[in-house]
């Protein structure tokens, strides 16, 4: 569904990306993990046209991004969804009209009356959880509650894709396995492809299908998760030992009583 071919970008003398491949297949969750300046977010960036590679592919349903123009890319950035990690909510809006403003600015949304609109985007938030919570405004919510207003957003366009740069950042470890969980919910509801970046090692081998690991602008590790804690690669052992992880069991026992639904 979505493809990297030896996909290089530099910034100035920087290499960001040093001829990157990956291919991400429809329905599945695919993680992007690594250290800060890896290039998480910058990949990202590229299947939504907000850059263009140096050298290199990047083709989403077979087409080009960034060989498209037009109505041609409008519709490719139509099938993407995208949660900030910010949350970024327009802070003179309250929640409902938050999520109603990707209907009321793009075509997705056109034809639709303003009770359709608002119904789609309460429909959204009792999906992410947040049914009764449209009243409210920005300042006035917590910070898990701001990542699921923005996921509400996110796919009220009905996206079949979302990108999802850190949305654990900023939470504490329980609000983060609840974002987790609603993730690999919506996946499992919608039938949605995910591309998610974090540094959050126990979300990526919890919900990931696959996880792949940048490290100075290349790919050094991409596997399901069962077989990644025990590679043998030392930066991939550097990076699970400070968070504390040894197995697959630690990263269960994380998850243990979780409950998805927010207070």
């Amino acid at each position: 569904m979505i493809e990297f071919q030896d996909v290089t970008k530099r910034f100035g003398r920087k290499t960001v990306l040093d001829g990157v491949s990956f291919r991400i297949e429809r329905g599945e969750t695919f993680i992007v993990v690594g250290r800060s300046g890896a290039g998480k977010s910058v990949s990202l960036r590229h299947m939504i046209h907000l850059l263009e590679p140096d050298a290199g592919r990047v083709l989403v349903g077979g087409q080009d991004v960034n060989a498209a123009t037009g109505e041609k890319l409008d519709s490719l950035l139509r099938r993407f969804g995208v949660l900030f990690q910010s949350a970024a909510l327009i802070q003179w809006l309250n929640v409902e009209d938050n999520v109603c403003l990707p209907l009321r600015q793009t075509p997705a949304g056109r034809g639709l009356s303003d009770a359709e609109i608002r119904a789609r985007a309460n429909e959204m938030l009792a999906l992410v959880g947040l049914r009764d919570a449209g009243a409210k405004t920005p300042d006035s919510i917590s910070g898990g509650m701001k990542k699921r207003v923005g996921l509400a957003r996110a796919i009220v366009t009905r996206p079949e894709i979302v990108l999802y740069d850190e949305p654990t950042a900023g939470l504490d470890p329980v609000i983060s396995r609840q974002i987790d969980l609603l993730i690999d919910r919506l996946r499992r509801t919608l039938g949605i492809t995910s591309v998610v970046v974090t540094h959050d090692l126990y979300s990526a081998l919890h919900i990931g299908s696959r996880i792949a690991m940048l490290h100075e602008g290349r790919i050094i590790e991409c596997s399901p998760p069962a077989p990644f804690p025990p590679s043998p690669l030392p930066i991939v052992q550097d990076f699970l030992r400070a968070q504390g992880i040894h197995s697959m069991d630690v990263v269960d026992r994380a998850f243990e009583h979780i409950q998805e639904d927010m207070p």
